[in-house]
């Protein structure tokens, strides 16, 4: 009887233990008050976070725009302005650094019929993002829809993925920010010099209750937060492979 009731504790113990650590790993892994870029991505022993510049907007050239021909028009160009909260990325700061930055991407969408419409904006050819990205950040103005803005991203082992921004129901410039989850493959251990992820693009999917008449949206200023401890501490005698 001993033996049967002292099993029984064993196994209830086990399977406390086992519905917590589950608890742990399935809930939300930022604590109140923790700086969010600490607990995204790959985490090392060493850290050296910084904020970089992606894309300024400011050759609406650089960008095209596409959807299906038989969902609606879409046009994009360069126009005047910015977001008046936007602050300085330090780093620019520190080194001098003033770029030109009074342009904004203009995407223009007429659509034919409500439904579940998507449309694409994509650079002429990827924008890479050296280090552990934890974070990418752009700026944008959404017209108070229902509609969800997604990020497109391509890590080392050529995975695509598609990170939701949210929904763009808000009025005005808005700061709109994705986390990039660790199951993405940013380091080839092969090759010091190969970190990163590139920048493929955005996707808008469209709620149908809104998908009608003609839909503005606008983009400015896009950053990332990345560790650039690999980048700093590169050796600075080894080989390229480019040839």
């Amino acid at each position: 009887m001993k033996t049967r009731k002292a099993l029984f504790t064993i196994v209830v113990m086990i399977l406390t233990g086992s519905f917590a650590f589950g608890q742990a790993s399935a809930g939300n892994p930022v604590s109140p008050g923790e700086p969010v870029a600490a607990q995204i991505g790959v985490d090392t022993a060493q850290q050296d976070l910084k904020e970089v510049s992606v894309d300024k907007f400011e050759d609406p050239g650089f960008w095209n725009v596409s959807m299906p021909l038989d969902e609606g028009l879409i046009m994009e160009r360069g126009l005047p302005g910015a977001p008046a909260n936007r602050k300085p990325i330090p780093e620019e700061q520190k080194l001098g650094i003033n770029e030109q930055d009074n342009t904004v991407l203009g995407v223009k969408v007429t659509f034919f019929r409500r439904g579940f419409e998507r449309f694409a904006i994509t650079p002429t050819h990827p924008i890479p993002v050296e280090g552990i990205v934890k974070t990418v950040s752009v700026w944008v103005v959404g017209r108070n829809t229902n509609h969800i803005l997604s990020l497109i991203v391509e890590d080392q082992a050529g995975q695509v993925a598609e990170l939701p921004f949210g929904t763009l129901n808000f009025t005005g410039w808005r700061q709109l920010t994705v986390a990039i989850p660790p199951g993405l493959v940013q380091q080839d251990y092969h090759y010091g010099d190969r970190s990163g992820l590139k920048i493929d693009g955005f996707v808008v999917d469209t709620a149908p209750l809104e998908a009608f008449g003609t839909f503005y949206i606008y983009f400015d200023d896009m950053t990332a937060v990345t560790d650039l401890f690999g980048e700093e501490k590169r050796s600075s005698d080894d080989m390229s492979d480019a040839w």
